[in-house]
């Protein structure tokens, strides 16, 4: 007869949580080996719970779950151990915003049960930099994350060529990323969001291959993040699809205030 399959010590962060019950909460957790994975933590919201001041968001976690060998590996599955792994605070104010905008893209574009150890592992160094005191180092890291989830899921195009025609970028000449054409020339009105063939080429680099050199790829985002942000952004929303992603619309509402 089939056993219940166990998972432990997972590192992991929580993406989303909410009510499952009244003493129960339904986790959506992002785990370096199985990726995106539903949990149901029993009892995490009881005064007495050991889950309850562990299982929050933008912290490091290490879990243990089970998976009924009644369900499939992209059902919801029981949590059994969580602890804090430790590091650093939780981040605050414009950093809590932007690590919340994170969690909302991971939630919208990763599957169940895809891993993506790569994307884990850059996830966990922009959170440190989130908690830390980032200064002028948190849209370089939101750019540089975007880049690399972008890649990840397969909808990055080739930054070192135009996408349409194949044709290689051209010394003097200015590119812009669009959701439906790719990298492609800039026009009259594009020149403030768009990059030089050299820019986009630096941004290239250290995506290519199996790792990231990720160090690499934030000092060419560095001197560039003002006019990727409408780019990069345009481009998840369109892949994000309707409805606007909730922290962006966030965004614009305090920027009106």
């Amino acid at each position: 007869m089939a056993t219940a399959r166990r998972f432990s010590n997972e590192p992991a962060f929580v993406l989303h949580r909410y009510d499952w019950s009244e003493s129960s909460l339904i986790l959506e957790v992002f785990t370096r080996q199985h990726g995106r994975v539903a949990l149901v933590a029993k009892g995490a919201k009881k005064p007495s719970s050991n889950f309850r001041p562990v299982l929050l968001p933008l912290q490091p976690l290490s879990l243990t779950w089970t998976q009924s060998a009644a369900t499939g590996a992209n059902d919801i599955h029981t949590l059994k151990g969580a602890e804090w792994v430790g590091g650093h605070i939780m981040p605050t104010g414009d950093a809590l915003l932007a690590g919340t905008y994170l969690n909302e893209l991971l939630l919208r574009l990763l599957a169940r049960d895809d891993p993506h150890p790569v994307l884990f592992d850059a996830y966990s160094a922009v959170v440190r930099v989130l908690a830390s005191e980032h200064g002028e180092a948190l849209e370089p890291v939101l750019r540089t994350f975007e880049l690399l989830l972008l890649r990840e899921i397969g909808m990055l195009p080739a930054l070192d060529a135009q996408t349409l025609t194949l044709e290689p970028l051209q010394a003097q000449a200015r590119y812009t990323l669009v959701p439906e054409g790719g990298l492609r020339a800039a026009d009259a009105s594009e020149q403030r969001a768009s990059l030089s063939a050299a820019q986009w080429q630096a941004l290239y680099a250290p995506l290519q291959g199996r790792g990231v050199r990720l160090a690499a790829l934030l000092r060419a985002c560095a001197p560039v993040a003002l006019e990727l942000k409408p780019q990069l952004r345009a481009l998840l929303q369109y892949h994000c699809g309707s409805p606007l992603l909730r922290t962006r619309q966030l965004m614009l509402d305090i920027q009106a205030l």
